[in-house]
């Protein structure tokens, strides 16, 4: 075994969960609606639009991961990548003014909660993309 290349995943490793755990946070904390609380309520549409989320941000940290040149270069572009993701979703809902991300969540709109999960998706890929030098 190289132990090099142990280390090397280590550091990706954890340094890629330590990004994920504070995205999920930003998100969390960052908009108004409340998915954890809404999610242990049952509510269907959060939890579309909150897994969306979790999964559009692990897309972009899997390109930092692979595509850096060192761990420090990972942390900064995951960074950015976050930034982007929060934006990104602030962008949309000014977009779509005719909708009330918020009200639709809350009320468990499942079908808009999909929309947010793809719209989440496809964020995550497009910034994913530019990650790549």
């Amino acid at each position: 075994m190289n132990f090099d290349l142990f280390i090397s995943f280590i550091l990706y490793f954890f340094s890629g969960m330590a990004l994920l755990t504070l995205g999920i946070l930003v998100f969390e904390l960052g908009t108004k609606t409340k998915e954890f609380q809404l999610i242990k309520m049952g509510n269907r549409a959060a939890s579309y639009a909150f897994g969306g989320r979790i999964l559009g941000l692990a897309i972009v940290l899997y390109s930092a991961i692979a595509n850096s040149v060192d761990v420090m270069d990972m942390v900064v572009w995951g960074v950015i990548a976050i930034i982007a993701q929060l934006l990104t979703f602030y962008i949309f809902e000014w977009v779509t003014p005719n909708f009330d991300v918020h009200k639709a969540i809350d009320e468990d709109n499942q079908a808009f909660g999909m929309l947010l999960m793809f719209v989440s998706l496809a964020i995550g890929v497009v910034i994913a993309g530019c990650l790549v030098y």
